[in-house]
């Protein structure tokens, strides 16, 4: 991944978020306290807020430029973006939640293998209403995997999942980590995810990068420097 994040600003209620910094690791992590600006970053780099300044590059091609009136719309983006709450299609069955929205029809092609890594494919002819959450967040997952992404941003994916569950999870996101080699942008204030996860990592602290290093450097800055 090369994601190249220039001079971004957005205000908040409580903060402006100021964000100017390169990501090159397979899986980055973003680590912080709730309410520091991970989702409004993530938000920003999926198209769903625009900056008041700065600009936006993953691998040399423009997400947005403030300066040059440029923005380019989510949905021609190709970044796959999983919410904290999965935000599955009530009315749709799993598969039909799996097929939405895939690329190209080279979704379809590649149902039978994200589900097999994802462990879904006994639910994919049954409604999203009985599913479990860990079994909607990997229903979430293959949704943006489906949509052949070149970058998956994931916003806290084990936010009301219990520990024994998510470490039946953990293991399917380093599956697709080395088996898909989808990047990853992953949010998180759990610090064992993150070093399991991640091979870069940025702490945020009330909109601003703290620090940006390896997994182990960002979860042993001080909060305030």
């Amino acid at each position: 991944m090369k994601l190249a994040l220039r001079g971004l600003r957005l205000p908040l209620p409580r903060f402006t978020l100021e964000v100017d910094v390169e990501l090159r690791g397979r899986v980055a992590g973003l680590f912080g306290a709730s309410g520091a600006g991970k989702t409004s970053l993530l938000e920003l780099i999926v198209g769903l807020r625009r900056p008041t300044e700065g600009s936006m590059y993953l691998g040399g091609r423009m997400l947005a430029d403030v300066a040059a009136r440029r923005f380019v719309r989510p949905e021609r983006r190709r970044i796959g973006y999983v919410p904290q709450d999965g935000a599955l299609f009530p009315h749709l069955s799993v598969r039909r939640n799996l097929l939405y929205g895939a690329s190209n029809g080279d979704g379809a092609k590649r149902l039978a293998e994200i589900a097999a890594v994802l462990e879904i494919t006994p639910l994919l002819d049954r409604d999203v209403d009985g599913l479990s959450g860990g079994e909607r967040q990997r229903v979430a997952l293959g949704r943006a995997l489906l949509a052949s992404p070149e970058l998956l941003l994931l916003d806290e994916p084990f936010a009301g999942v219990d520990r024994p569950l998510r470490g039946r999870i953990l293991p399917v996101l380093a599956r697709i980590r080395d088996e898909l080699r989808v990047p990853m942008l992953y949010v998180s204030h759990e610090p064992e995810e993150i070093l399991a996860l991640c091979d870069e990592a940025l702490r945020l602290d009330q909109g601003r990068i703290i620090a940006h290093g390896t997994p182990a450097e960002v979860l042993a800055a001080p909060i305030s420097l």
